[in-house]
This record gives C-alpha cells, sequence and structure tokens, in this order.
C-alpha cells in the first residue's frame, strides 16, 4: 500500500516541476491575459516566492481569489485559467505537509483540470502544454499518467518555445529517465547557453549538474 507521505511527495515534484513556468523569471512565449484580475493573479503567483514563508498562503490566496474572478468574467482567457492553476500548483507546494492526501489530490486534479481548459482555449499554449506533459510525465497510470504523451506535450512545447530554459530543462529530465540520454544532453546544453545570458546562478548550477550527469 502507498503511502500518503509518498503521495505528496510525488505530488510536490510534479508542482515543483510545473511551476518553473510560473517563476517570476519565466522567458519565451508570453500570452496576454484578457482582464487585470488575470494578469494579478500571475504577478501574486510569481510574487510569492519573494515573500517571507508565512505570508505566503494569503499571497496565493489572494492570487486565486483573483484567477478564478478572472475566469468567472472571461471563461475564454486562457491565461486566467493558468493563473488558477499557477497558485492553486503553489498553494499545494508550500502546504503539503498540512493537506491530507485526499485534499492534494483534489487540487491536483483541480490544477489539471485548469490546464486542459487553458489548452482546449489555446492549444499552442506552450507553457500549459509543458506543465501538462510534466504532470502526465510523473502521476501513475492509474491517475492519469501517460509518460508517452507527456513527452509529446512537452517536444511540442519545446518546439513552440525554443528560448525558453525550462521547457528544456523539463524535456531533458523526462528523456534522461527514458534513456534518451543523448538528446536529453542536447537539451540540457541548449538550455545552459540561454541561461548563461539570462539565468540565475541557482539556474546555470542546476543545468550544469544535470549535464555532468549525463555524460
Amino acid at each position: 500500500m502507498i503511502r500518503g507521505a509518498r503521495w505528496m511527495q510525488t505530488i510536490r515534484r510534479i508542482v515543483i516541476g510545473a511551476l518553473l513556468l510560473c517563476a517570476p523569471q519565466a522567458r519565451g512565449q508570453q500570452l496576454e491575459p484578457a482582464s487585470t484580475e488575470a494578469h494579478e493573479a500571475l504577478v501574486l503567483c510569481r510574487a510569492a516566492d519573494g515573500v517571507p514563508i508565512s505570508e505566503r498562503s494569503t499571497v496565493l490566496a489572494s492570487g486565486l481569489d483573483r484567477a478564478e474572478k478572472a475566469v468567472n468574467a472571461a471563461p475564454q482567457d486562457a491565461v486566467a485559467h493558468f493563473a488558477v492553476f499557477c497558485n492553486l500548483g503553489k498553494r499545494i507546494q508550500i502546504e503539503q505537509h498540512t493537506l491530507w492526501l485526499l485534499a492534494g489530490l483534489s487540487d491536483l486534479n483541480r490544477a489539471r483540470r485548469e490546464l486542459d481548459v487553458a489548452l482546449t482555449l489555446v492549444p499552442d499554449y506552450a507553457a500549459a502544454l509543458a506543465a501538462k506533459g510534466e504532470m502526465l510525465a510523473e502521476l501513475p497510470g492509474f491517475l492519469g499518467g501517460d509518460p508517452q504523451e507527456g513527452e509529446r506535450l512537452l517536444r511540442r512545447a519545446v518546439a513552440l518555445d525554443p528560448d525558453d530554459p525550462h521547457k528544456r530543462i523539463m524535456l531533458a529530465n523526462l528523456l534522461r529517465t527514458t534513456g534518451q540520454r543523448e538528446e536529453a544532453r542536447t537539451h540540457a546544453l541548449a538550455a545552459l547557453a540561454i541561461l548563461e545570458h539570462t539565468g540565475t546562478s541557482n539556474e546555470m548550477e542546476s543545468a550544469r549538474m544535470l549535464i555532468v550527469g549525463l555524460k
């Protein structure tokens, strides 16, 4: 029997990977939100990383509230749905020790539904494609996981947005787990080349460690 703590670790791993796409320094393809609320929701989600941990839940609650209002006001706004995913996902990440397993899975399923809606509205929304690809690659089959489809979505995201190093690193990590190490290294090297001009020292070090592990 799989213990709840193990599942929460799995959920957290999925969320951390996908939320690279919501980072303040996220690059590449950016869609314009249809409302001020959607824009503010993404700003709050990204700003949450820069506030003390004790204040993050409050910031994310405000971001989720704005994102939900944006969705209600403009259901056809893909960015608003992605903003729900972003704030909800970060809430899962920081509350992993206090959430019950079923609550964590419920939030994860809701986050995934928001990505599905965003992709229905904008099929070539690269950030949403990559986030869903990461989820499908990590989830077990009985919870809807599909590594092959996850790889396909990540490849599509990189093709649409080749200058975003985060998407390339996500794909490289997946390719490493499936034994496609040479191609994984190619994407990791491309990501590092981008990060050397625009990334943080931590981002560059993570990319270098990935490359070393692929030798």
